[in-house]
């Protein structure tokens, strides 16, 4: 079967028969997300307890400095006014990802759908219960590299990291022509020449 861009799906199972999704991959989404999200907020639990606005820890000799910071919006307090729409925002990607589990059977998927399902869970707890209000929580950062005050980059948390690592490998899996069922796409003239290859191999 030839998929869109020229490419030729390569499975061990026909194309067209539908495949259900493997119950070890969806353990291993559900248990990343669990992890994410606990090391998220006990991270967050520290910080809360332990550092003082406007009082940064440096550590790794100034690489990264830990500043408290309680953030309305978005990185670099992008869209503050409008809190509000993150959760419904984060309540449509946990709906998406919901879906995406009804047929997966890719393991390295799992490990980057558990990532961003843990991080987005991790910032909707935030918002959700954190003050000031149901909906308009402030999510805690605290992690700022090369400045104390976020000069240079965004300041964040781990739920944000994980976020952007699952982001950065679902990414590199789609590149690669991994799909979420668990087959491959690869060129057509991959697949040509290896098609070639094994006619001329001896019986």
């Amino acid at each position: 079967m030839q998929a869109v861009g020229g490419t030729t799906l390569n499975a061990e199972e026909p194309a067209t028969a539908p495949k259900r999704f493997a119950p070890r991959a969806v353990t291993i989404l559900a248990v990343t997300a669990v992890i994410a999200v606990a090391l998220d907020q006990w991270v967050k639990h520290l910080s809360t307890e332990n550092l003082e606005p406007g009082e940064p820890v440096r550590i790794l000799g100034g690489l990264v400095h830990l500043s408290l910071l309680r953030n309305s919006g978005a990185a670099f307090s992008f869209g503050s006014s409008f809190t509000w729409v993150f959760p419904l925002i984060t309540l449509v990607v946990v709906g998406w990802i919901g879906w995406m589990a009804t047929r997966l059977r890719s393991v390295p998927w799992a490990v980057a759908l558990g990532l961003v399902l843990g991080g987005a869970l991790g910032n909707l707890g935030d918002r959700l219960f954190r003050a000031p209000s149901f909906l308009h929580g402030h999510v805690v950062d605290m992690i700022s590299v090369f400045g104390p005050y976020g000069e240079y980059f965004a300041v964040f948390n781990i739920a944000d990291s994980c976020l952007s690592v699952g982001v950065v490998l679902a990414v590199l899996l789609e590149l690669t022509g991994r799909q979420r069922d668990g087959s491959r796409l690869v060129s057509e003239k991959k697949a040509k020449a290896t098609k070639e290859k094994e006619a001329g191999e001896p019986a």
